[in-house]
């Protein structure tokens, strides 16, 4: 797939965020565009997971829709939390339904977790971030709300029902809705899909893996955010979910030139940064 797209070419643009700037590439090919937006410091296997997502739309294109739009969580209604400090106090929106559980220390988590169960009668679940099944697994048995764990730390799991009640999916770091939809299909646990596109190109594979799925059972999570006035496509094409629905389509929408170059980057050396992550991510595949 890399040799139909110029990579040279490609658009770097960096976008405004609450913990930051945001940046990635934006890559055309010859059915669309799509987005590359890893984690900076990621290695260049996980790089080409993301490039592989932000090449399928424009390639090979995405799997039919079962459903035509998603539901998405009100961003009122979550609550993110670095449960690594002594002496957490449970607070937040008052119709709190989703927790993200960033763990440090256990048994500080369950804590947690136990307070914003006594404290929000519409919790509906409480995804865990952390970098071990064993820890996931231990906090899983000592709480009562259903837990969500990320599916590429299930991956290597043969009884992942054990570690966690829900599988949480990200197109980005999975490589793509088809091997999203393939992953979720070997875990066999309810799936929560958690939107990682920075902008409406990155966020319309999201939807598609969403609308994809055999089975939605939950609202898919914000992540990092929706994107807002620094978008990079035409307004009418924008998802930014004012409803709490975000549409699926075949297809992302192109940039807008006027709006690309609002937040395109003109720093070389940035550019050199993201063009250098590119090629080495395009080796790796």
């Amino acid at each position: 797939m890399r040799t139909l797209i110029d990579f040279e070419d490609a658009s770097v643009f960096a976008i405004p965020a609450a913990n930051g700037m945001r940046e990635g590439v934006l890559i055309e090919g010859p059915q669309g565009w799509g987005e590359f937006s890893p984690p900076p410091d990621c290695d260049d296997v996980v790089a080409a997971r993301w490039l592989t997502t932000a090449m399928e739309p424009g390639t090979v294109g995405w799997p039919d829709a079962i459903r035509g739009r998603v539901p998405v969580v009100a961003a009122t209604e979550c609550l993110w939390v670095s449960a690594d400090q002594n002496g957490w106090e449970a607070s937040g929106p008052e119709a709190l339904r989703r927790a993200v559980i960033e763990v440090g220390d256990p048994d500080v988590a369950v804590t947690v977790i136990q307070r914003l169960t006594g404290s929000a009668t519409h919790l509906e679940l409480v995804e865990l971030v952390c970098g071990a099944v064993e820890i996931a697994a231990a906090i899983r048995r000592r709480v009562q709300v259903p837990t969500a764990v990320d599916a590429n730390l299930l991956a290597t799991e043969k009884r992942p029902s054990e570690i966690a009640d829900i599988a949480v999916l990200r197109c980005g770091p999975l490589g793509g809705v088809r091997r999203a939809l393939r992953r979720a299909e070997a875990l066999e646990l309810p799936c929560l899909m958690c939107l990682t596109g920075i902008t409406s190109i990155g966020v319309a594979a999201d939807v598609a893996l969403a609308a994809a799925l055999p089975d939605l059972p939950f609202a898919c999570s914000r992540g990092a955010g929706l994107p807002g006035d620094d978008d990079v496509v035409a307004e009418a094409r924008a998802l930014h979910g004012p409803d709490g629905f975000l549409p699926a389509a075949p297809m992302p929408a192109a940039p807008a030139a006027e709006r690309l170059a609002r937040v395109r980057v003109t720093d070389s050396a940035t550019i050199r940064r993201w063009q250098d992550l590119l090629r080495r991510a395009a080796a790796a595949l």
